[in-house]
C-alpha cells in the first residue's frame, strides 16, 4: 500500500480531535455576542463525530472510507496514491457511517436515536432552517458525550472532556456543565478538578447519576471529589 495511504487515518484523527475541541467550547461556554455557538456546536460536532468514525474505519483500512474501491483504478498507475482518492474517490456520507463502520470493525454506535437527532439538526442548520430541538448545546453534549466519547476511549485512548479551548484552566467548566446537565462521561484515571465543586453541581441531580458519579470516583480513587 503507498505510504501516504497508511498516514491517512493519523491525519483523520487530527482533524477531529480540533473539531470536538470546537464542539466542546461551543456547546459549553456561551456571551454576548456569540449567541450562534449552539448552533456551531452542532455542526462542529457532526464534523467531529464523522471524522473520529472514519479515522476509525481507516485503520482497518484506508480505502474502506469509498463507497466504490474499483473505480478508483484508472488501469494506468502501479499503485493508488493520494492524488488518485482526491480526484475520483467518494467518500460514505454522514448518514451512512454508522452501518460502515459496524460492517467494517463490528462496533455499533452507541446511540442511534441521538445520532439520528443531531443529523437532523445539523441538516437543518445548513439549510438555514431552524432545527427541531431547543436546547442545541444538549443535543451536541449529548452526541459528544454518548457516542463520540465511549468510541474515542476505547478506539484511541482519548477523553473527550479534555479537548476544549479554555487553555485558562483544565476541563473544570466542561465537567460542570455536564455534571449540571447529568451527563456521563468517560473519567480519566487521573481525573481532578480545581475550579469547581463537584458536591455543589450535582446538589440537584437524580439519585441515579450521583451515584453514577460516586461510583467513577470510587473506581479511581477520588471520591474525596465529592466529600470535600
Amino acid at each position: 500500500m503507498n505510504e501516504q495511504l497508511r498516514e491517512i487515518p493519523d491525519r483523520i484523527l487530527g482533524l477531529a480531535i480540533a473539531a470536538l475541541t470546537q464542539a466542546n467550547t461551543h456547546a459549553v461556554f456561551m456571551d454576548p455576542g456569540n449567541e450562534h455557538w449552539p448552533l456551531m456546536s452542532v455542526l462542529n460536532a457532526a464534523h467531529a463525530g464523522e471524522l473520529f468514525l472514519k479515522a476509525i474505519i481507516a485503520r482497518e483500512h484506508p480505502l474502506l472510507l469509498f463507497k466504490d474501491v474499483v473505480s478508483l483504478d484508472d488501469n494506468r498507475s502501479d499503485e493508488l496514491d493520494i492524488q488518485s482518492l482526491l480526484t475520483r474517490g467518494r467518500t460514505h456520507e454522514f448518514e451512512r457511517l454508522p452501518q460502515v463502520l459496524w460492517a467494517t470493525t463490528g462496533t455499533r454506535i452507541p446511540d442511534p436515536e441521538c445520532y439520528e437527532r443531531l443529523r437532523r439538526a445539523r441538516n437543518a442548520i445548513q439549510h438555514f432552517c431552524p432545527p427541531d430541538d431547543s436546547d442545541l448545546s444538549q443535543l451536541s453534549l449529548e452526541f459528544i458525550y454518548t457516542i463520540i466519547d465511549p468510541l474515542i476511549v476505547r478506539h484511541f485512548g482519548l477523553y473527550a472532556i479534555e479537548h476544549h479551548e479554555d487553555h485558562s484552566v483544565s476541563y473544570d467548566y466542561v465537567v460542570a456543565c455536564l455534571l449540571r446537565r447529568e451527563i456521563r462521561f468517560s473519567v480519566p484515571d487521573d481525573f481532578a478538578v480545581t475550579e469547581i465543586e463537584a458536591a455543589e453541581e450535582i446538589a440537584d441531580a437524580t439519585v441515579a447519576y450521583r451515584l453514577w458519579l460516586r461510583g467513577e470516583l470510587e473506581r479511581i480513587g477520588r471520591t474525596a471529589l465529592l466529600d470535600s
